[in-house]
């Protein structure tokens, strides 16, 4: 049974893989922007332009439906043209997976950012996706996914668990089970479940780790122990240097740049 689903799922997975046709970003990264701002276990969200983009964007109401773990420089790991693996993800496909910077850098892409994350639990959830590079994506997830292609209307209540879906092989990931679960490896929050435990003496919340395949991309974006990084403020940014299309490249010093009272106007036209 496993196997025939495997076998579905594949067949699945081709279709979902399918870019979509005319997909243009509304705001493109700016590469140079773009590299200097992340660090190591930062969350890159990223707007995806495929099938199952499409699918994932209608569940969580959200513009990302991809995300990926930058942990910088990965030893081994180039493309041809020498550039280096910077990127954690599990792809439809491929399963977890290393990638260079440069393969979102055309798409609209942000930057989340756990705060006060000690160096050591950054190392620890970097080399927890590292070490999972060659897992297997979940079919079984796509198998779900697909039910939910046909333009039905689907209550909003239920799409989270409809994401939750999934073999519950823990060597099979989706890609922010991926990223939710290296996280919980040093307990750091992302939308925990809060409850309250009241005694006769203090009242205080304990915090519970969702599972992480009730995790979607927005989580980090939404979460509030994420901060939300732009590159182009990040970098320095002064609107003064911009260029508008519409804006003559150099102003005349010598003309008014408001109306002039009539004398005035009157002994510039003598």
């Amino acid at each position: 049974m496993s196997r025939m689903l495997d076998a579905v799922g594949r067949l699945i997975a081709r279709y979902l893989q399918k870019p979509v046709a005319g997909y243009e970003p509304f705001t493109p990264s700016d590469p140079d922007a773009l590299r200097h701002a992340l660090e190591p276990g930062d969350v890159l969200l990223v707007e995806g332009n495929n099938n199952i983009s499409g699918v994932i964007k209608y569940l969580t109401q959200s513009t990302w439906s991809h995300s990926a773990l930058y942990v910088g420089p990965i030893a081994g790991c180039v493309t041809e043209d020498g550039e280096p693996h910077v990127l954690i993800e599990a792809n439809v496909g491929e399963g977890v997976v290393s990638a260079p910077l440069s393969k979102y850098l055309r798409f609209h892409t942000r930057i989340c950012r756990p705060v006060g994350l000690t160096e050591d639990d950054c190392a620890a959830v970097c080399a927890y996706a590292v070490g999972r590079i060659g897992f297997a994506y979940d079919l079984k997830n796509i198998i779900d996914l697909m039910r939910y292609l046909f333009p039905l209307p689907v209550p909003q209540r239920w799409r989270r668990r409809m994401m939750a879906l999934g073999s519950g092989d823990p060597s099979r990931l989706i890609c922010s089970a991926l990223i939710a679960e290296a996280f919980r490896a040093v307990h750091y929050p992302i939308l925990p479940k809060i409850t309250a435990a009241r005694s006769l003496q203090a009242v205080e919340q304990l915090l519970e780790i969702r599972h992480s395949s009730l995790y979607c991309p927005r989580d980090f974006d939404i979460s509030p122990y994420f901060e939300v990084v732009k590159p182009t403020i990040a970098a320095g940014f002064d609107y003064k240097m911009l260029q508008w299309a519409d804006a003559p490249a150099i102003v005349d010093a010598a003309l008014p740049l408001a109306p002039q009272p009539r004398e005035t106007a009157g002994a510039m036209a003598a």
